[in-house]
């Protein structure tokens, strides 16, 4: 058996490429298709930021967001995707046993632990 591979071996990449070129085709076929297919009908209606009748009072940059507010979004964001890593969990529980056990309270411990030190830094605070 060869090691370092050969003509198997680079053909049995040809339908990965194929899937890559198709993936990164389509969207902007797609995209061309769509732009010649829309209505263009541009009017100072349509071209204003908000089409409900009442003009806008101030510019969008006039209103600052406090970091804070960033700041809760990606911790919750960060929090709920490891929660998602209980499920796989969950569902083979019965196969994993102590290991499976102990794996998951380390990583429970990693992620209190984290919520504790975001919480001691006042990220949660909402005032």
């Amino acid at each position: 058996m060869c090691v370092h591979g050969g003509p198997e071996a680079v053909e049995s990449y040809i339908p990965i490429l194929f899937f890559a070129a198709i993936a990164a085709i389509f969207p902007i076929v797609i995209l061309l298709v769509m732009a010649l297919l829309r209505p263009s009908a541009p009017n100072p209606t349509k071209l204003s930021p908000y089409e409900c009748g009442v003009a806008s009072a101030t510019d969008a940059h006039d209103h600052r967001f406090s970091v804070r507010y960033y700041l809760i979004a990606v911790l919750f964001v960060v929090f709920d995707v490891e929660t998602v890593f209980l499920f796989p969990w969950a569902v083979m529980y019965d196969k994993l046993l102590l290991f499976g056990l102990i794996e998951m309270a380390i990583f429970l411990y990693i992620l209190v632990l984290g919520y504790v030190y975001v919480w001691k830094r006042g990220a949660l605070s909402w005032a």
